[in-house]
């Protein structure tokens, strides 16, 4: 009876040996790769490592995918990636090396049900400081061409054109940035014939449309 017991007990082991060994070999190489990036002082990918990293994935830092990488590792702090934040995001990849890095990133882009949580990922990942609330028009600018210029570029011209030249708004809180998606997703665009400024609003769309239809009108006049 012993005999058997201890038979099947090791063999229990034997079995759950293999995955883990796996699994732990998938983690080694993972972090070999993080390790190749990192700067040995703060033990972080930095931005000088993340730069590095942009050109071994032959793509530029300014890249949608790297913001993507960035909001899949769960990173915290724009600029730097943690050893966990890389486990992490590199596990949930199956991706433990460049190449398989490089063949995950059109999965990242493509799936339209991850952008829902991407999009507020990308205003608060654009939060330098701790406790910051808005980002600066700038920088929403150019995080708007960045994430939504790829599904909607008519709306997303205008809506930039419209905040740079505007004077009323100096930053964008999350609700405004919120109310941009929701527009593009929701308002028939060029005609903007079903928006209700009634509807809660964000006070910046209700300027946005106007200044759309006074633009058209003076264009409708030739002026």
């Amino acid at each position: 009876m012993r005999r058997s017991s201890k038979k099947s007990s090791s063999s229990a082991a034997a079995a759950t040996a293999g995955p883990t060994r796996g699994v732990s070999k998938e983690i080694e190489r993972i972090d070999q790769l993080f390790y190749t990036y990192a700067d040995s002082s703060s033990g972080m990918i930095d931005p000088e490592g993340i730069e590095t990293l942009c050109s071994h994935l032959e793509v530029p830092h300014t890249d949608i995918r790297i913001l993507m990488l960035a909001w899949k590792m769960g990173c915290e702090k724009q600029g730097y990636f943690t050893l966990d934040e890389w486990r992490s995001g590199l596990k949930a990849l199956r991706a433990d090396s460049i190449s398989k890095l490089k063949k995950a990133f059109p999965e990242l882009v493509t799936r339209p049900s991850n952008f829902q949580d991407f999009y507020p990922y990308a205003f608060r990942y654009c939060l330098t400081e701790d406790k910051k609330k808005c980002i600066e028009i700038p920088v929403a600018c150019e995080l708007l061409n960045l994430v939504l210029s790829l599904q909607f570029r008519p709306q997303v011209d205008k809506l930039v054109n419209y905040l740079k030249h505007q004077s009323e708004y100096k930053v964008i809180n999350m609700d405004q940035w919120m109310g941009f998606l929701r527009f593009c997703n929701e308002i028939n665009f060029p005609s903007l014939d079903n928006y209700d400024s009634d509807l809660a609003w964000p006070l910046i769309l209700d300027n946005f449309v106007e200044w759309l239809r006074e633009n058209k009108s003076f264009q409708h006049w030739g002026l």
